[in-house]
């Protein structure tokens, strides 16, 4: 193997330009060119590709995001835009691919592993749900952008007499909302894995009312519900004021933390080592501190089981 390829796709997150420093500086050691392509499968069926260098790839550790950019490509789902792709592949004398991010690119991976070209993945999405690996890239970071805010509202939360509810990401995955809840002592904690009753919460929150506590943050992922339904609920069940705070993006962006760049940085070396090792197919992982290799089909087919410890100390805890 002579020369292989770098994308980045789907969401973005902070450690992504960390990960592609690593596979590169990885690869350049290991005698090979290394080909970026710009916004992810789309660069893939467009052609649109920079040669990345020591020099490319260097003082972008810190930055949050992807340099290579990163977009949606319904287009690479096609058989057509899939043959695009390897014709491109193979005409620029690209050998293995590297692909960095969430469920939907692994899947785009898969699918060059199932034309015989040799791919390995690497996990990158905020969201923690990707199955085989303990954390992804990102989700440290997007922890420490939440608890930064959620300390700041709660000053403003005290000094006011208010109930924030805020809605962190994380699609069908409550982890970014349990482990915000813990480190911040959040009042409560909505995810999709357990259902809410809000009447008991209102009881609680009246209850600590009567108690002379009167503010309350409430953290709830987007995907256990409407922030705003739940925020009106509380407000007419105990004339709680409240307001809703939406995170939304700001939770991918930002300076990787150490963590991540750590991770990203192991990931990415790892990544070129099993192409070189005649590995395809393959995601790296994280298990017990320890680096794993699991087939791609594996991942996309197994739901990441929810994160029972998290939960059961937040119950603990009384969140």
């Amino acid at each position: 193997m002579k020369k292989i390829g770098v994308l980045t796709s789907g969401g973005d997150c902070s450690g992504m330009n960390a990960t592609i420093r690593s596979a590169v500086r990885t690869a350049l050691r290991m005698n090979l060119t290394v080909t970026g392509f710009r916004k992810g499968f789309a660069g893939l069926i467009k052609g649109d590709t920079l040669p990345l260098d020591s020099r490319a790839v260097s003082g972008i550790m810190h930055r949050g995001g992807t340099f290579l950019q990163s977009a949606r490509c319904p287009e690479f789902r096609t058989p057509e835009g899939q043959r695009t792709a390897l014709d491109n592949l193979r005409r620029l004398g690209i050998e293995g691919l590297v692909v960095i991010g969430g469920d939907g690119s692994l899947n785009g991976a898969l699918a060059l592993h199932r034309h015989g070209f040799p791919v390995v993945g690497i996990p990158a999405s905020i969201d923690n749900d990707i199955a085989f690996t303990d954390m992804a890239i990102g989700v440290d970071t997007a922890l420490n952008n939440i608890i930064y805010a959620v300390d700041c509202i709660k000053d403003t939360a005290s000094s006011h007499a208010r109930a924030f509810v805020i809605e962190v990401m994380g699609r069908n995955s409550g982890y970014l909302a349990s482990v915000s809840g813990i480190a911040t002592g959040a009042e409560c904690v909505i995810v999709p894995e357990t259902e809410c009753d809000l009447v008991q919460l209102c009881i609680q929150l009246r209850h600590r009312y009567q108690e002379g506590r009167d503010n309350a943050i409430i953290i709830v992922a987007e995907g256990a519900g409407e922030a705003r339904t739940i925020a009106d609920t509380i407000k007419d069940a105990i004339g709680f004021e409240t307001r809703v705070t939406v995170l939304g993006h700001y939770q991918r962006g930002g300076a990787p933390s150490v963590f991540d760049r750590l991770l990203a940085s192991r990931f990415g070396k790892r990544a070129v080592e099993l192409l070189l090792e005649g590995m395809s197919g393959v995601m790296v992982g994280l298990s017990c501190h320890n680096l794993i290799a699991t087939p791609i089909e594996e991942v996309v087919k197994t739901e990441k089981r929810p994160h029972e410890d998290m939960l059961q100390l937040a119950e603990m805890l009384g969140i």
